[in-house]
């Protein structure tokens, strides 16, 4: 029998406070799905009431990406210092106060600034969750419980975006903001009622009341309690940032955070112009709300798909299959279809392989690297293809106002699908110890 914390939680059943922990990390990374489009939900009535053309807006749907890249880097690393429960209610409240500037911003630098912080706290939000959620689930339920986690991103698009829908139907675009903040600071009671903080964690910084933590943790879980804790494995000598730069850890961290950017990429080309795009093919600012909404319910049934088929097919196999449509998709998307049906079944069609395999990704990072830098690993790769992705509203802005048509356009972005696949083909499966 083990003392060892972390083998008791890998090797007993999930209790139903480990699920609630995974249920909370789902609704904080649906805070980040509402929040990162929220831009998109308000940019019809923005491009109204402020007269901006594509090339501006494009740059303003890139904001809150370019915050997201310093804020996972710099806070997934905080996260590895910390610890995953106060980095969480930092970002919720920094998060909170972004979104109701944003909502009081009157020119394009003011709300780009708002949005910028906004970002920051999103950045790592899904840093120190990916890390929160792996650390909390046994190890055969592991990869379900990050897809699920990853999951709340389409979902909190869909149920948010809905919500803006009726809200823009009755009030101007501040609302989408204003709503979004509301619902961010929700969430601060429920992370301190029942999210504790990871047991990996607290093994790895270690303090004088550390076997009391961990035992009163376990004790939540429903599991038996240690009478000591195994040695501390490693040294604090060197920092979890250069750590991912070592030789056993190089060439894992280029892989996937070049496969993370390549993806995401292509992701953010199709969530952050869908509603312009329907606008601009006829249809009325609501009915464009409602593509997104649709492509998000289509991210939502890949991502549980996905969750569904980890039992039975690796992961890192799952997760090429759902780039290499993803690429396919997106270009078909591009061919623009004849009526507003045609248009939400292709973007929900696609929503679905694209968020498939931004949601694989979630889960090959967490299998990929060691519990002492793991948030620091997952920041880093979100960090880089946050600001790598940031690029892509405002590249396909430019391709836009230089004459080139959506085709062009779609399938040139779709290249990003193409470019992931390529990068986990050179991967390979890979697993590192907790």
């Amino acid at each position: 029998m083990t003392d060892d914390p972390r083998a008791i939680i890998d090797s007993e059943a999930m209790s139903r406070f480990q699920w609630a922990v995974v249920a909370i990390m789902v609704g904080l990374n649906a805070l980040d799905g509402f929040d990162v489009l929220s831009i998109s939900f308000a940019s019809p009535g923005i491009v109204r009431d402020w007269g901006i053309d594509r090339g501006a807006l494009g740059l303003v749907l890139s904001m809150e990406l370019i915050g997201m890249a310093v804020g996972s880097i710099i806070l997934g690393g905080v996260a590895d210092r910390i610890g995953r429960r106060y980095t969480i209610l930092g970002c919720l409240l920094v998060m909170a106060f972004g979104m109701a500037g944003a909502s009081t911003a009157h020119g394009l630098t003011t709300l780009s600034l708002w949005r910028v912080l906004t970002g920051l706290g999103i950045g790592g939000m899904l840093a120190t969750t990916n890390a929160a959620v792996s650390e909390a689930a046994n190890a055969a339920q592991r990869n379900l419980a990050v897809v699920l986690m990853a999951a709340g991103y389409p979902l909190g698009a869909i149920v948010g975006g809905s919500i803006a829908s009726l809200l823009l139907s009755q009030h101007d675009w501040p609302i989408v903001f204003q709503f979004g903040a509301v619902a961010t600071l929700c969430f601060v009671p429920i992370v301190l009622w029942r999210a504790p903080e990871s047991i990996a964690f607290a093994m790895q910084r270690r303090g004088p009341d550390t076997l009391a933590a961990v035992n009163h943790t376990l004790t939540r879980m429903g599991h038996r309690t240690v009478v000591t804790l195994p040695p501390l494995e490693g040294t604090r000598e060197r920092l979890p940032l250069a750590a991912l730069f070592s030789p056993a850890l190089l060439r894992v961290t280029l892989l996937i955070t070049l496969a993370y950017t390549a993806q995401l990429m292509t992701f953010y080309f199709l969530l952050k112009w869908i509603p312009k795009i329907v606008v601009d093919m006829g249809f009325q600012a609501s009915s464009a709300g409602g593509v997104l909404v649709f492509a998000n319910c289509g991210g939502l049934v890949g991502s549980l798909v996905l969750g569904l088929l980890t039992a039975r097919i690796r992961v890192h196999t799952l997760t090429m299959v759902m780039m290499a449509f993803s690429s396919v998709l997106v270009a078909l998307f591009g061919r623009g279809q004849g009526s507003y049906a045609e248009l939400a079944a292709i973007a929900a069609i696609t929503g679905f392989f694209t968020n498939g395999g931004i949601v694989g990704l979630y889960a090959v990072l967490a299998r990929a690297f060691p519990t002492g830098v793991r948030a620091t690993a997952t920041g880093f790769a979100i960090g880089v293809g946050r600001g790598g992705s940031a690029l892509a509203p405002a590249v396909a802005g430019a391709l836009f106002s230089a004459g080139y048509g959506l085709q062009t356009v779609a399938i040139l972005m779709a290249s990003g699908s193409v470019i992931a696949l390529i990068a986990l083909l050179a991967l390979g499966n890979r697993a590192a110890p907790s």
